[in-house]
């Protein structure tokens, strides 16, 4: 029986939409270059305010398996 070996980074996406979208913007450009990303757990969330628009900050470690 063989089992899976991942390796996993810690990339940071952002919006002004809201955190669920900074957290698909992230994916999906890390899935551009990096092939079978299987996971991701949010590590922080934090936003930054300036007069007229926010924005969402979500750094996320993201597991993708080893071939």
């Amino acid at each position: 029986m063989s089992g899976h070996v991942y390796k996993s980074i810690e990339i940071t996406g952002s919006s002004t939409v809201d955190t669920t979208d900074a957290i698909r913007v992230a994916i999906a450009k890390a899935s551009e270059t990096i092939r079978n990303v299987d996971w991701f757990e949010v590590v922080s969330t934090r936003g930054y305010v300036t007069e007229n628009v926010t924005y969402f900050q979500v750094t996320l470690k993201i597991g993708f398996r080893l071939e």
